[in-house]
């Protein structure tokens, strides 16, 4: 199964020259990182960190995500990333895993690791392999370029949440981490998730504060239960708690926000904003 670009020339340029002048704009932009890191070396099997990042057009979250992928290129890449992302087309499965084939963008394409979400799925007691969740939803493919920026040695699992709750993140995360140690390879989880949507500035700074603060505690419980509670529009919590949990699980005890900003910090608007946050697992 080859998945083509479904967002290409609107969440990020089609053109490959222009995708990375905007990559490492990302980068050096005032609510970027400051700079374009230098490629680290990993040649273990336990990788340091999981990270947190966000899904929008690179033009209002792009930003704030280069500081979680400053962090990835720091510690060198692993073998393979699994990345955590909510649905948005209400298409698949309760846990959607893309488990053959590639992922094409304007800068090349990346391979799924078959032999990894094979293993995660029989692990599993709710994953399936599925590809419909997958053909129009952004929240992975958005993750891509900035990976493909740096290098092209990687291999990916694509796993889509289309029920966000305790049990089914408790179920993936579990299946994560017994397929690593089944297979003995290196992996990165990146949680892809947005913060509110559509409050006020002030309002989003309060609510995302909420969430952020049971994220830096790795409280995942507290997490779900307030995103219920408050009726806190971030869509994609499940990946967040999937990643806590899957960190716990491999003594990643520690969780540091980098960056959090809202469209508003971008635009000018404060009116209706959307939240986007970094954060690494570590």
């Amino acid at each position: 199964m080859i998945r083509k670009p479904a967002v290409a020339g609107a969440f990020y340029p089609a053109d490959p020259e222009v995708l990375i002048k905007t990559i490492e704009n990302c980068f050096l932009d005032d609510f970027g990182v400051g700079k374009i890191p230098d490629m680290g070396k990993f040649d273990g099997v336990d990788y340091p960190i999981n990270v947190m990042v966000p899904h929008a057009g690179y033009r209002y979250s792009g930003a704030v995500a280069s500081h979680s992928y400053c962090k990835l290129v720091q510690n060198g890449f692993p073998e393979v990333f699994i990345i955590l992302s909510p649905n948005h087309t209400g298409f698949g499965s309760e846990i959607s895993v893309f488990n053959e084939g590639q992922w094409d963008t304007p800068l090349g394409s990346v391979e799924v690791d078959s032999e990894f979400a094979d293993a995660l799925i029989s692990k599993s007691d709710i994953a399936t392999a599925d590809f419909s969740a997958h053909i129009r939803e952004h929240s992975i493919e958005v993750q891509l370029p900035f990976l493909q920026y740096f290098s092209s040695d990687f291999k990916i699992v694509p796993i889509t949440i289309g029920s966000q709750n305790f049990s089914t993140s408790s179920d993936l995360a579990k299946a994560i981490f017994e397929a690593g140690n089944e297979l003995n390879k290196s992996y990165c989880v990146i949680a892809s998730t947005d913060l509110s949507h559509f409050n006020n500035q002030e309002k989003a700074n309060k609510v995302d504060g909420f969430v952020l603060e049971d994220i830096a505690e790795m409280n995942e419980f507290k997490l779900f239960e307030e995103v219920i509670q408050y009726n806190i529009t971030m869509c994609g919590y499940g990946p967040v708690m999937t990643t806590i949990l899957v960190s716990k699980m491999s003594d990643k005890n520690a969780c540091e926000i980098l960056e959090y900003k809202t469209s508003g910090d971008v635009t000018g608007d404060f009116t209706s904003v959307v939240g986007y946050a970094s954060g690494i697992f570590k």
